[in-house]
């Protein structure tokens, strides 16, 4: 009874944007390199 902070602690659902965003760092250089990728692909096909 007299631990009342650790109820409320362990009931909070995470966040999912605190979830994702340690992965940020890893992630947006990939999609970007994919991106880049994938536009000189279209140019060279349409050229």
């Amino acid at each position: 009874m007299s631990n009342h902070h650790a109820a409320a602690s362990t009931d909070a659902p995470q966040d999912p944007v605190e979830a994702v965003v340690p992965l940020i760092p890893f992630v947006l250089p990939i999609v970007g390199g994919l991106l880049i990728f994938l536009l000189a692909f279209i140019a060279v096909t349409m050229a």
